[in-house]
């Protein structure tokens, strides 16, 4: 009997699907709904839990660092978009291009700095971009005969710092993404658009581009998720999550500063939730510019 019911062709699918849905409610449902029910409360270690409503949403609203640290997280977002998206596709072009040789080689140096760990990569960053004039970046900029630059005390410089992190680290797996897409891509099209007289740009612009467009909003969407959950590239950057002028705290670093340096867990919930309503909704508005929700897309 119990043979039969797991063999039902009704049942199977269930039962294949059931592990996964055991884990997300278990990972994710239960806490995320035990977050929003904190973020109303004043929760504290050893402490007495008090309702105290919106308090926490309003107390945010006014928060200065808060703010803070949404601009540097939507700002860093915007900026890994900006450099992770066409540079990556452009690379997958010219190393899947039938010119290139030593395509394996290269695909492996690209994708490599994704397997070292962020806290050695983060460390070695910190270092290179140090404000020492024997430092890596100042003496290079040295040898053109520039003052050295104090790039982890400044807005605009530690961002740079940041962005070079991003983008040593996370330029060949997006590379690797894009060269996926173009393996979906039949050959005959730009075998067509060559005995029309299309140019490579125009090939690129008029083919390439568009086809890709799936594994492009993929990526821009791994890519939002991960620029607002950016967290231990600034830790280890900055040498802890106090940098100066809060120039490189992030949205996640200041829920962890609330939460686990301040003890105050249901403030920090509060932050988790606004994290995770401006995730949303800058992934459903660039997914409905892109069409995804449209039907037969």
């Amino acid at each position: 009997m119990i043979k039969r019911f797991f063999y039902s062709q009704k049942v199977a699918p269930y039962v294949f699907v059931s592990p996964f849905v055991l884990v997300f409610a278990v990972f994710w449902v239960y806490p995320l709904l035990s977050s929003f029910g904190m973020s109303f409360q004043n929760v504290s270690l050893g402490q007495e839990t008090e309702w105290i409503g919106m308090d926490n949403y309003t107390k945010l609203m006014g928060d200065t660092i808060f703010l803070k640290a949404v601009t540097n997280s939507v700002v860093y977002m915007l900026l890994t978009l900006v450099i992770l998206i066409p540079l990556p596709m452009l690379l997958a072009v010219l190393i899947n291009s039938k010119v290139m040789w030593g395509r394996e080689i290269f695909k492996s140096a690209f994708f490599f700095p994704a397997l070292t760990s962020v806290v050695v990569a983060g460390t070695i960053f910190r270092l290179m971009f140090g404000e020492m004039d024997t430092s890596l970046i100042n003496s290079v900029l040295g040898w053109f005969g520039m003052e050295p630059v104090k790039f982890l005390k400044g807005q605009i410089t530690g961002f740079i710092a940041l962005l070079a992190l991003a983008t040593w680290r996370w330029l060949g797996v997006n590379m690797l993404y894009f060269l996926s897409g173009l393996k979906n891509i039949p050959d005959d099209y730009y075998e067509a658009a060559s005995i029309d007289g299309a140019s490579t740009f125009q090939k690129f612009t008029r083919i390439t581009v568009p086809l890709l467009k799936p594994t492009t909003i993929y990526v821009v969407t791994i890519s939002i998720y991960a620029g607002l959950a950016m967290f231990i590239e600034s830790i280890m950057l900055w040498n802890g999550n106090n940098s100066p002028k809060n120039i490189g705290l992030t949205i996640v670093g200041y829920l962890y500063r609330q939460g686990i340096e301040k003890n105050d867990l249901g403030y920090a919930a509060a932050v988790g939730i606004v994290l995770l309503v401006i995730a949303m909704a800058i992934n459903l508005t660039q997914l409905a510019f892109t069409g995804m929700f449209k039907k037969g897309d």
